[in-house]
């Protein structure tokens, strides 16, 4: 791993403690969302190493980190968004998405056209990520979990 590599793995962990503040996530939580950052710009430059396909990179880590979520979110005892939402800060397209839109301002539709496909395919991958770990992880509790009363339910009605 190269000095570029740990300072942008560094500068992730960061930005997410500054959006985790800004979340107001407080205490254990604040760490272990800052974590999830930096587990998931840790994934994403080692992965890179091997894997060439940036949008199936975004998919892996966002699978990975939603996995970490909710068992961060069943550990402490407090919704998911809480730690998906911070530890994927770090892999928003926000790069791709300005080049998407200075390209549009400037009349160049072709590379506008190809980068907003490009950028909708990234934020596709995030999201397809989290709807299948999330589906999976469902799925292993409720196996694990015979009970038809599930305790992150607000009401005590069956599912």
């Amino acid at each position: 791993m190269t000095k570029t590599e740990i300072i942008q793995i560094l500068a992730g962990f960061g930005g997410t403690i500054g959006f985790a503040v800004l979340f107001n996530i407080r205490g254990r939580r604040l760490a272990l969302a800052a974590l999830g950052g930096l587990l998931s710009w840790f994934l994403y430059v080692v992965l890179g190493n091997f894997i060439e396909n940036e949008v199936i990179n975004y998919f892996l880590v966002s699978f990975a980190v939603s996995i970490y979520a909710e068992i961060m979110a069943r550990v402490i005892k407090t919704p998911t968004t809480t730690f998906i939402t911070t530890a994927l800060i770090p892999l928003i397209p926000g790069g791709s998405l300005y080049y998407t839109m200075a390209n549009a301002f400037s009349g160049n539709m072709e590379s506008f056209l190809q980068k907003g496909i490009y950028t909708l395919e990234l934020a596709s991958a995030l999201a397809l990520g989290i709807i299948v770990s999330t589906t999976i992880t469902q799925i292993f509790y409720k196996i694990i979990s015979p009970n038809p009363y599930h305790y992150n339910d607000c009401s005590l009605s069956k599912r």
